[in-house]
């Protein structure tokens, strides 16, 4: 089931790489443009790999120089890494041509075609466009589950961690859950970020919590447009027996958006939509 989850994007910055000259080598301007931060530290890896749990097909946005790659194929998994600098994807390629278990794509992996057969992602992805994998993964029907290295902030307000939700994480709730995992530190990585990052776990339901998705997302979207300042007076707007919903899903009448947990606007559904 394919679905429309829009959310802002976040860049991730990095300290400058000059030559001893002044000037900018090609390695250079892709870490740059491409925004190329690679994971150096061993145990910022092994932690990947353990919030991961790969088995089976495992795709992997942004290769980079392959330290990811490599622990997730040895830990198991067989991995499809999708590199789009040309010069990176070149040299792992030929560095792994005789490991039945990497295969190493040059593109652009929000270009890619989701596979049929059931598939996770892993990746210390390119922050600059962290929002366009996200919505990939959570457009993809066969996708069990994404952990994604993140910047730290991103994965905080896509979690809830600093007790407000964002209108993607709502959205996706009935068929996603969404769980903060490990920091990892801006020295983790090389060139150096201006931030740390964190490890972000997204994770399919088994089964869907509601089963009308279009009146869900009519629901929340309704709530998120911001008519009267709060919950309650925008979905008064457009259903009855708000207030009794409101007190059925433990909501304050007074509520703004931001501070409605996934699973009440769940309950709000059910006794609004059904």
């Amino acid at each position: 089931m394919a679905q429309n989850f829009a959310h802002g994007n976040y860049s991730h910055t990095q300290k400058k790489a000059r030559t001893g000259k002044g000037g900018r080598t090609s390695a250079d301007r892709n870490r740059r443009t491409l925004s190329q931060n690679f994971l150096v530290d061993r145990h910022a890896v092994d932690l990947m790999v353990k919030a991961a749990a790969p088995a089976g097909l495992v795709l992997e946005p942004g290769t980079g120089e392959g330290v990811l790659t490599l622990a997730l194929a040895q830990a198991g998994a067989q991995v499809v890494g999708y590199e789009i600098d040309p010069r990176l994807a070149g040299l792992l390629a030929a560095r792994t041509r005789d490991d039945p278990r990497i295969e190493v794509v040059r593109g652009d992996f929000t270009r890619a075609r989701a596979p049929r057969e059931p598939f996770a992602v892993v990746g210390n992805i390119p922050y600059a466009i962290t929002s366009k994998i996200v919505d990939w993964c959570l457009r993809a029907p066969s996708l069990t589950s994404a952990t994604l290295l993140t910047q730290r902030e991103y994965a905080r307000k896509r979690t809830g961690d600093y007790g407000r939700w964002s209108l993607v994480t709502v959205e996706s709730w009935p068929w996603f859950g969404w769980r903060l995992g490990d920091t990892v530190g801006r020295e983790a990585f090389r060139p150096v970020p201006a931030v740390d990052s964190a490890i972000l776990r997204i994770e399919r339901r088994p089964e869907p919590l509601v089963d009308d998705p279009r009146s869900y997302r009519q629901l929340v979207e309704l709530g998120f447009g911001g008519v009267g300042g709060s919950v309650r007076a925008s979905l008064r707007t457009r259903y009855d027996g708000v207030d009794a919903a409101l007190d059925a899903a433990g909501v304050p009448r007074d509520a703004v958006v931001g501070y409605v947990h996934p699973d009440q606007w769940v309950t709000l559904w059910g006794r609004l939509c059904r």
